[in-house]
């Protein structure tokens, strides 16, 4: 099915609403057409398109509410799925905590779409697998990967007289290189809205290059070490805590950032004073929708600065409950950085250990955020500036709080989405003293 319009968007919209007998009703339109391609052992082994459109309806009479979906948009399938949605919000228990719909916003676009992303077509997928499987073949080496590049269109609107539309593109890439004895092993990991910022063979030359790098590793004793986190480690780390930065839990005493005997840390230095994360729907590198799933329009917000908590993440009825101002879910995270690359990085430690990325990351402590998981794909020891020799990986116990408490330099922030966060987030490398590597994996 082709993409709705705004139009089109607005059209069935209205005419769903305009269906609708009850207090309330909400319409969420959403498609998109993914294409992609993967391999393994140096060979495509699947490739395709998938495009599907949804509507999304959501009634309430009072505080009872129903929900009902639907990929039809004839007058008689939109009609019906509304009739659904009232009939399961009449049999609904009441909800406690219902919130009505917002009232009408105003929503500032945000440059999410690039039409060269969404002209992405078979060849130029085929182009991508092929850059790293031609030059791994020339080096001995397997290659596996994972090319998707998305186009989509999102659009919402309710009885209130709300409505935004919006349409987005992004492309993710990922490429695992191993050694035919399967003792080396690099990864590199791409994520971006605009294809004229990919370069497919750069990708893979990273890949590439840990791969030859990480045979015969050695092994170190466990312990705490300075390490340089690539961002691609770091985000997975990070993203864990600042999923945790949520006021309700905070306050019901569930997480780091609750204060004894009741409470939250709002206004606490809890990290080093370089700490500087934030939220903006509008950042050219990592731009999303101008709206969260409420429809509450997002804004630019300090989550951190200069290490103090700076602001929560509260839900409607918890900012009711609170009597504070409702704000809208942020769509991304950023870090401030500076102009360093990961090799100035490296230049810059006397001995150190890289890591490329973390995985298998697992919640020991909500209290203090510690965390559980392995080094994978590259994992290198640093002497004087310089990359000495491979090490085999560690598994380690440590918090994002601890260690960004403990930075001693930042690189240069990089885009990059993380298996363990739902947003995307520009997020430096970074060298960090005494991370607590707690035993040794023979994976490689």
């Amino acid at each position: 099915m082709k993409q709705l319009t705004q139009e089109d968007a607005k059209r069935i919209s209205d005419k769903v609403l305009s269906y609708s007998k009850a207090d309330e009703c909400t319409v969420q339109l959403n498609g998109n057409r993914t294409g992609n391609i993967r391999y393994a052992r140096n060979a495509v082994s699947t490739s395709g398109v998938v495009e599907d459109t949804q509507l999304v309806v959501a009634v309430a009479f009072g505080k009872k509410q129903g929900i009902a979906t639907i990929n039809e948009f004839d007058d008689k399938s939109l009609e019906k799925v509304v009739r659904r949605a009232e009939d399961l919000a009449r049999l609904a228990p009441e909800n406690p905590e219902f919130m009505s719909a917002v009232e009408k916003q105003t929503y500032k676009a945000t440059p999410t779409f690039v039409q060269k992303t969404a002209d992405i077509d078979p060849e130029f997928r085929a182009q991508v697998a092929a850059y790293s499987i031609e030059a791994c073949k020339k080096k001995n080496l397997v290659a596996a990967g994972f090319f998707t590049d998305v186009s989509a269109f999102t659009a919402g609107a309710n009885s209130n007289g709300v409505f935004g539309y919006q349409r987005e593109t992004g492309l993710d890439f990922t490429c695992t290189v191993r050694t035919e004895d399967g003792r080396g092993s690099g990864w590199v990991k791409r994520s971006i809205g605009d294809v004229n910022r990919f370069d497919a063979r750069e990708a893979a030359d990273v890949a590439i290059e840990k791969a030859l790098r990480s045979v015969d590793a050695k092994a170190l004793e466990p312990g705490r070490y300075t390490v340089i986190l690539e961002p691609a480690a770091t985000s997975e780390l990070i993203g864990v805590m600042l999923g945790s930065f949520d006021a309700r839990s905070a306050d019901e005493g569930r997480s780091f950032l609750s204060k004894k005997g009741g409470g939250n840390r709002l206004g606490e230095k809890l990290f080093d004073e370089q700490v500087n994360i934030w939220a903006d729907p509008w950042n050219p590198d990592v731009p999303v929708l101008p709206w969260d799933g409420s429809m509450l329009p997002r804004e630019r917000v300090d989550v951190i600065k200069n290490g103090r908590i700076n602001a929560l993440e509260y839900s409607r009825f918890w900012a009711q409950k609170q009597k504070v101002a409702a704000r809208a879910g942020h769509g991304n995270m950023i870090m401030a950085g500076t102009d360093k690359s990961t090799e100035e990085l490296i230049a810059n430690t006397k001995k150190g250990i890289l890591v490329t990325r973390t995985w298998y990351i697992r919640m020991v402590d909500p209290q203090s955020v510690l965390l559980t998981g392995l080094t994978r794909d590259g994992t290198f020891y640093i002497e004087n500036g310089k990359i000495m020799y491979p090490v085999k990986n560690f598994r380690f116990n440590e918090s994002p709080v601890t260690m960004l408490n403990n930075i001693e330099e930042v690189g240069k922030p990089v885009v990059i989405a993380g298996d363990e966060v739902s947003y995307q987030m520009l997020i430096p490398a970074m060298k960090v003293r005494d991370f607590n590597f707690t035993s040794l994996s023979d994976a490689v």
